[in-house]
């Protein structure tokens, strides 16, 4: 038996469907006013057979008469507003039903709605959000529909204007979190660029200010804009941005997620945030222009836990855990990816910390500096420790191992004697470790050569490195560098920190009792050669030819001639190399001596920085 509601609910549809179902305009017109009266909410089925009673040709006309497609005059503008508040308002109702959303006829309205949403009220302009983000969220047709109409364009010029927390704002972040991820490349030009920046200062905002769920809806917008194929273009876009209120807004939201009792992975979301901001502003924006270093301190205890955390994960993924499941395999890689946006903003902290010089400066107090300092120590050693368990598990190969190598060089440059003694276990590991597209080491020698040229200026430092056998990754690494296939112009640092490196062990080989195998330097001697016979750079002529005068007083002419990879040709151009430094260092001394008065003090300023390097070096070469 019906309920007395059922009852009184009953008549009121079967009147609104026939009414709806009438021959004349004025009958629909009523039937959909008695929607708006009695369909609201989670009524799906009632809405269903609504929409199927009205039709959709009959909708698609409401919509156009009160865009004033056709002419109208006189009363006639006063009706075409509320025809056009009704039909927004019934096809917001129809679109909660996930069918009617997805639809082609719904779909197809994306471009009128859009049209005519810059000329309308904020209750009518409610309504216009709500179909597009019930449309957009339904179905990926609808997302690309908004995307291809200009959507974003729209959101770009009135996101700004919406209150903070609003509804209208809500819905504007939706509709974008559903469209993102399907925009085709061809419509992210620069100007979907350019809007999606201005978008950005929006939800920054928000993300800044709200305390409710939708500051989590900011945050996890944000980190999804900031991780798409996208991000890299739109760093450009945020760049050029005239207003710099949202780095502020970034940081205040940052700060606020980082020091509260959230979940790990909305932390993570927050560091996401923080990597990007560091990647395009700096390592300052950590401090901001205030110098205040709270920011800077809890994004460095966030990393430092997710590192540790995320390495003990891995470990036990990696060497315990099955590895026959597909699950396995993906918790793998998310944890790998989420374990590089932790190093990366280590090393950043590293690089800011380290431009202080070891001295408290005024943006990052003398106690934070401590902090930050004994903090490393411990990541280092717990990133050490890391390196151990691979090693001893015989894994040498993996991007995570290769980040692991990367953040120790990093800190190990700027402070060569920590963690030493497990340094001194892990080095040789260290040097054959290779990303998972390397065909073989090469990336982790090249982020561990200021550390080891650091430490080979001293005997320790060098029997360390000629112990585990590095030094021929470093010969190895150089002769990549400097031979027919490497990129000279963009090495130019590397190529010299391992010249250093190489240097260091050679003038020290009597107290180190080192002893290199002849195609080691062999190979070192060609490289150097093809690198700096032809040279017209003083620097490189003059760091070549040392090299080569080391390797010449370890060896002889005879012995070199007798190596089936060194011929008379090569001889000759080693001699050439070194006639050709020793010609240009009495060529600077020259200059020196006979330029006198100002001409001579001046030309001696200019060159005292260049030629004395090269002066050492000339005296390698003469000795």
């Amino acid at each position: 038996m019906k309920s007395r509601q059922e009852q009184q609910y009953s008549p009121s549809l079967d009147d609104c469907l026939k009414l709806l179902r009438g021959e004349r305009d004025e009958q629909r017109l009523a039937g959909l006013l008695l929607v708006t009266k009695f369909c609201k909410g989670d009524d799906l089925a009632s809405l269903r057979l609504v929409y199927d009673a009205v039709g959709s040709h009959f909708l698609q006309r409401l919509l156009r008469t009160g865009m004033g497609k056709p002419p109208a005059s006189g009363s006639g503008v006063d009706n075409r507003d509320a025809y056009l508040q009704l039909s927004i308002t019934v096809m917001a109702a129809f679109c909660r039903v996930p069918e009617i959303a997805s639809s082609e006829d719904m779909i197809s309205k994306v471009p009128l709605i859009l049209e005519i949403m810059p000329q309308l009220g904020v209750p009518v302009l409610e309504e216009c959000y709500e179909f597009l983000c019930l449309v957009t969220t339904s179905s990926d047709h609808g997302a690309e529909a908004f995307s291809e109409s200009g959507g974003l364009k729209v959101l770009a010029s009135q996101m700004s204007s919406f209150a903070d927390g609003s509804r209208l704002m809500e819905l504007a972040m939706k509709i974008l979190g559903s469209t993102l991820s399907k925009t085709s490349q061809e419509v992210a030009n620069d100007s979907y660029l350019s809007d999606l920046s201005i978008i950005v200062v929006s939800i920054a905002r928000q993300f800044a200010v709200l305390q409710n769920a939708l500051k989590f809806e900011a945050l996890h917008l944000l980190s999804e804009i900031f991780s798409s194929k996208y991000s890299g273009p739109l760093s450009e876009a945020l760049r050029v941005l005239v207003t710099t209120s949202w780095l502020d807004h970034v940081r205040a939201g940052v700060v606020a997620i980082l020091q509260n009792r959230v979940a790990p992975a909305e932390k993570l979301h927050a560091l996401i945030l923080a990597e990007y901001m560091v990647s395009i502003r700096g390592e300052e924006w950590l401090i901001g222009q205030a110098n205040l270093p709270e920011c800077l301190l809890l994004v460095f205890e966030s990393s430092r836990v997710e590192v540790a955390v995320l390495l003990n994960d891995l470990a036990y993924l990696q060497y315990e855990a099955s590895r026959d499941t597909s699950t396995t395999a993906e918790a793998i890689f998310l944890k790998q990816r989420n374990v590089a946006i932790a190093f990366s903003l280590l090393e950043r902290i590293i690089k800011l910390i380290s431009t202080i010089g070891g001295e408290p400066d005024k943006s990052i107090s003398e106690s934070a500096l401590i902090k930050i300092i004994n903090g490393l120590n411990e990541t280092i050693d717990v990133v050490l420790e890391y390196l151990k368990d691979a090693k001893e598990h015989g894994k040498n190969k993996g991007d995570d191992l290769l980040a692991s190598v990367r953040v120790t060089g990093s800190y190990l440059a700027e402070a060569p004697d920590a963690c030493k003694e497990k340094v001194k276990e892990v080095l040789g590991f260290m040097l054959t470790v290779q990303g998972e597209d390397e065909p073989s080491p090469f990336q982790s020698i090249c982020f561990l050569l200021p550390m080891l040229c650091q430490i080979t200026m001293k005997i320790e430092g060098c029997k360390a490195l000629v112990t585990s056998g590095g030094y021929k990754a470093v010969v190895d690494c150089l002769v990549k560098l400097i031979g027919p296939s490497g990129n000279m112009l963009e090495e130019s640092s590397r190529i010299f920190l391992a010249c250093d490196t190489i240097m260091n062990l050679l003038l020290k080989k009597e107290q180190i009792r080192f002893v290199m195998e002849e195609s080691t330097y062999v190979d070192l001697l060609k490289a150097l050669l093809y690198w700096a016979v032809d040279s017209g750079d003083i620097t490189v002529i003059m760091m070549a030819s040392s090299l080569s005068a080391l390797i010449l007083d370890y060896t002889s002419e005879e012995a070199l001639l007798n190596h089936p990879n060194f011929d008379s040709v090569s001889l000759g151009s080693l001699y050439r190399l070194i006639a050709k430094s020793l010609a240009a260092g009495r060529q600077n001394a020259f200059i020196l001596k006979f330029c006198s008065g100002n001409l001579g003090v001046l030309l001696e300023h200019a060159m005292s920085d260049v030629t004395s390097s090269e002066m050492d070096l000339l005296e390698i070469v003469s000795s």
